[in-house]
């Protein structure tokens, strides 16, 4: 990435506005600034408990990572001309609207009745604030590394995920547009 200077500084701007606005809007949502067990735990490793998505990060940080890694991708080849600054500012901008949109009780919703995330009730304002961090954090990997390793990053790390939570962004996806019931057992571990 090229040096910061005076021009560079409106994409921060950006960002900074980003976070607050995401914060604002999902405190207005009824979100809980953070966990209701009142211990500011920076790091949850269970998916499946009541901790996952109310402390700063969790296991579906990994995933976020990855948001950033296909908004890269995405923007580089839409906007190749745009700034490097400039594209990671509408990266995160992306980001933080996606998690206002996650947030919302329709998606809350979908979540519960097509994934294994049955108990989701969302994310704490602390969790989708270190979502979007995860994501511009993954966004700049990407750009350091290129395409070719950010691919095999990517899909080291949905492997990874898949065996780890068994969970992953793309299966994450999948369940959201089209659930399938024996991946959600499997997920669930009940035998069908």
């Amino acid at each position: 990435m090229p040096k910061t200077s005076h021009r560079n500084l409106w994409p921060w701007l950006l960002i900074l506005a980003t976070f607050v606005g995401a914060a604002l809007q999902l405190r207005y949502q009824g979100r809980r600034w953070w966990c209701a067990c009142g211990q500011p735990f920076l790091w949850t490793s269970d998916a499946w408990s009541s901790h996952n998505s109310q402390h700063l990060f969790d296991p579906y940080s990994f995933t976020h990572l990855l948001h950033g890694f296909a908004f890269c991708w995405l923007l580089m080849l839409l906007l190749p001309r745009l700034s490097p600054w400039w594209q990671l500012a509408l990266g995160t901008v992306v980001e933080g609207l996606w998690e206002v949109i996650e947030n919302t009780t329709l998606v809350i919703q979908r979540y519960r009745e097509a994934t294994a995330a049955l108990g989701y009730y969302g994310d704490s304002i602390a969790n989708s604030l270190g979502d979007i961090l995860t994501c511009a954090v993954g966004f700049m990997i990407a750009q350091r590394l290129g395409f070719r390793r950010t691919v095999l990053v990517f899909a080291i790390t949905e492997v990874v995920l898949l065996i780890w939570i068994k969970d992953s962004l793309l299966l994450e996806i999948l369940m959201l547009i089209y659930p399938i019931d024996a991946i959600k057992a499997w997920q669930l571990g009940v035998v069908l």
